[in-house]
């Protein structure tokens, strides 16, 4: 399927930015200190995995052993656990509709937070663009369609609409584009990431997910998403504090270009910027130019701001001229034009999903962060985390010449060091599994044990 294909690339891609090689976080970890969270909202649909295993009994075709196991929507996880890290990863990913890279980016955050794990590699995969799914969402009205883009720019009905402005966010839209993508994340707690050098793009403590609470339409929008912009503001408050807040942040919305999107998430922001005495919260919408990607799409978001930190503009929403009347401005400053920025300490990665599957992730920049990490480890400690990213940052100097030079492939070890029966051996304190060491522990609260 695509998605797994396009997978394997997202988590190569990962481990050849981290400039780091997977065996020496192997080793400085123990085994059961790795979590994978990947997954796709709606699986792997298209002709390799379910598409095929549903339509082939219609088709006179035969149904293959790999249909089945290919269309579960965790594969993407088990494809980087299994090809690509041979990592004895805890794993199962979350699922939640066009949220779901935040669902598992949550899980890798608390893993990390409460002691279970130390790196966590978390995303999404999605490869959606097959006509029975394209079917689906048009028929739920979400989709941009030719007949829509003519009647908003008053072509005549044998005109061709411009599709590369079908996506347009916030302003007289009539619908998003489906798109295709896989981005993995590696997340490392803070001591293990000063230990090994490891490039700091953002520090990312917190995410808020919540349901809609009662709803009339299970497509509809719900009131979820207000919960969880608050209290991800509210976490970056306490964080930050007011003043940096107020003035020092921004929003990557979650922007469909759909009708009812453009109202009620400018309404939510407008509300919560007023709550939080945010004057002028700029907005971007990454999707007018990457489109829809459903499970994967805040992953689009989260990549796209690690850019505006990287190169200090904020994209403009390059298909809208104007806002829609109906668009809610107070306290919003949407970004119509492309603004240069050098003081954010801060993004809100906003994800609404079907079904009432709402998520918010509360970023922090990169200068934020490492102050954080020196007020808590001390200018020695981060003396010693940049003499060792020096050459973390050659190494990814070097894989960048490969990449350009074509010497470059993707990670992918199929059938490489598969253990045994004969490999493991089992104590009452550990599994030794070939040369990983496993021990037993657990996480039982005080007070949850017979003397």
């Amino acid at each position: 399927p695509r998605a797994l294909q396009m997978t394997v690339f997202a988590i190569s891609d990962a481990l050849a930015d981290l400039g780091i090689d997977w065996q020496v976080l192997e080793d400085a970890v123990p085994a059961n200190a790795v979590s994978v969270y990947v997954s796709g909202a709606m699986g792997q649909l298209d002709e390799a995995g379910y598409g095929g295993m549903l339509r082939s009994r219609a088709l006179g075709r035969r149904v293959t052993s790999k249909h089945c196991p290919f269309g579960f929507a965790e594969m993407p996880g088990d494809f980087i656990s299994a090809y690509v890290l041979g990592s004895l990863s805890a794993t199962g990913p979350a699922l939640g509709a066009c949220a779901t890279f935040l669902y598992n980016l949550r899980l890798g955050i608390e893993d990390i937070r409460q002691g279970r794990s130390r790196i966590a590699v978390v995303g999404a995969a999605q490869a959606p663009v097959s006509v029975e799914v394209m079917d689906g969402y048009i028929a739920m009205g979400a989709l941009a369609t030719d007949k829509g883009l003519r009647q908003l720019d008053g072509l005549s009905d044998n005109a061709s609409p411009d599709h590369r402005r079908a996506c347009r966010p916030f302003g007289e839209n009539c619908g998003f584009t489906m798109a295709e993508s896989a981005q993995v994340i590696i997340l490392m707690d803070d001591a293990l990431a000063l230990e090994l050098g490891a490039p700091i793009l953002a520090g990312a403590p917190f995410v808020s997910v919540r349901a809609d609470g009662a709803k009339k339409s299970i497509s509809g929008p719900g009131v979820g998403n207000y919960l969880t912009v608050a209290e991800s503001a509210a976490a970056l408050r306490s964080i930050l504090g007011e003043k940096r807040l107020r003035h020092r942040g921004m929003v990557q919305a979650h922007g469909t270009g759909t009708p009812q999107n453009r109202v009620t998430e400018s309404a939510l922001l407008s509300k919560v910027a007023k709550a939080f005495r945010v004057s002028k919260w700029p907005v971007a919408a990454i999707k007018s130019y990457v489109g829809h990607s459903l499970g994967a799409a805040a992953g689009d978001q989260l990549t796209a701001t690690l850019g505006i930190w990287e190169h200090g503009v904020i994209p403009e929403i390059n298909t809208v001229d104007e806002l829609a009347e109906n668009v809610v401005t107070e306290r919003l400053a949407f970004a119509l034009n492309p603004r240069s920025v050098d003081d954010l300490d801060y993004a809100l990665i906003n994800s609404k999903g079907f079904g009432g599957n709402n998520a918010t992730a509360a970023l922090m920049s990169p200068d934020a962060t490492a102050a954080l990490l020196r007020r808590h480890h001390g200018e020695r400690a981060m003396a010693a985390w940049r003499d060792k990213l020096a050459g973390v940052t050659e190494a990814q100097s070097d894989i960048e010449t490969k990449r350009l030079s074509n010497e470059w492939a993707p990670s992918y070890r199929f059938d490489e060091g598969v253990l045994t029966d004969a490999d493991v051996t089992v104590t009452d304190s550990g599994i030794e599994l070939g040369e990983q060491t496993v021990d037993l522990r657990d996480d039982l609260p005080d007070g949850w044990r017979f003397d």
